[in-house]
């Protein structure tokens, strides 16, 4: 594997966590994570790449190393974040994004709100939700609040080993090795009381509280109105298997309406992988991102 390096800096009165790869002096390549992942988990598709890149990637607040925010976490809060960290680490050029789900997500929205700050952005798996109906907002401030008075918490395991059983369980096109790479990366040891009888002795590595629900009606014409201001060539990387944006509730007409958004827009599928297709086919994940970015030269 390629080692990887730390470092902490401040965002937004944060301790954020930034891993990365690759010698500084060669191109900048900003990779985001998805929702309950860590930056780690780009290892396999950095270990892949055939080119000196200098890759640099987040934990998201509240997620592996970086410092929680508390009870809430508010989606704007992704592309401030993402702002604040390119004017640390790339303050002149326009950036190449590289995002899975809602990294991905983030990295197109950040795209259209800032078009001249991006020079390409690749969104892995990143269909974006459903749109959402005011009449569900009642209901969903309704158990927002409820959460609230409740304390967040994650389910427990007995060890390593247990977690990365629970990630091949989730995802069986997973390989054991890396499962149970990944486990040590997604995962952390549980602080138990002293002298605690508790088995459950490693837990997620992220803030519970992400596991509250989103107060806030996703609008997708919100989303669109963003896709169409991007300047940048965007590439979606797709799994062949569509099942999880079908169960989602993007159906194969939404999905064709928001692909009408992006000026410049390629599409490319992966056989045999699921919505973490970059632990799924990283190679080929890999070549079809080094391939998009290296056309611009």
């Amino acid at each position: 594997m390629k080692s990887s390096r730390s470092r902490f800096v401040d965002v937004r009165g944060l301790r954020y966590h930034l891993r990365e790869w690759g010698p500084e002096g060669a191109p900048t390549l900003v990779m985001l994570h998805g929702w309950m992942d860590v930056s780690a988990s780009f290892q396999f598709i950095v270990d892949a790449l055939q080119h000196d890149w200098h890759v640099i990637a987040p934990d998201w607040r509240g997620f592996g190393r970086s410092e929680w925010r508390g009870d809430a976490y508010w989606f704007p809060d992704y592309l401030a974040d993402l702002d604040a960290i390119l004017r640390l680490v790339e303050p002149d050029a326009p950036v190449r994004l590289v995002g899975h789900s809602l990294g991905g997500n983030v990295a197109c929205l950040y795209a259209g709100v800032r078009p001249t700050r991006v020079a390409r952005v690749a969104a892995l798996d990143a269909f974006g939700l459903p749109d959402r109906p005011p009449e569900q907002a009642p209901g969903r401030l309704e158990k927002w609040l409820n959460e609230l008075a409740e304390p967040a918490a994650f389910r427990g395991y007995a060890d390593f080993d247990g977690f990365s059983a629970r990630l091949q369980r989730d995802n069986p096109r997973l390989a054991a090795e890396r499962a149970q790479w990944l486990a040590r990366h997604l995962a952390e040891e549980a602080e138990l009381p002293e002298g605690s009888a508790a088995s459950r002795a490693v837990r997620p590595a992220g803030d519970p509280a992400h596991r509250r629900v989103n107060p806030v009606l996703y609008r997708r014409a919100e989303a669109e109105a963003c896709w169409r201001r991007i300047l940048a060539p965007v590439l979606w990387v797709e799994p062949a298997d569509s099942a999880l944006r079908l169960r989602s509730g993007v159906s194969d007409e939404v999905h064709a309406e928001a692909r009408a958004c992006f000026r410049d827009l390629q599409v490319a599928t992966v056989e045999d992988a699921g919505h973490n297709l970059h632990h799924d086919q990283p190679e080929r994940v890999a070549g079809i991102i080094e391939a998009f970015l290296r056309s611009e030269q």
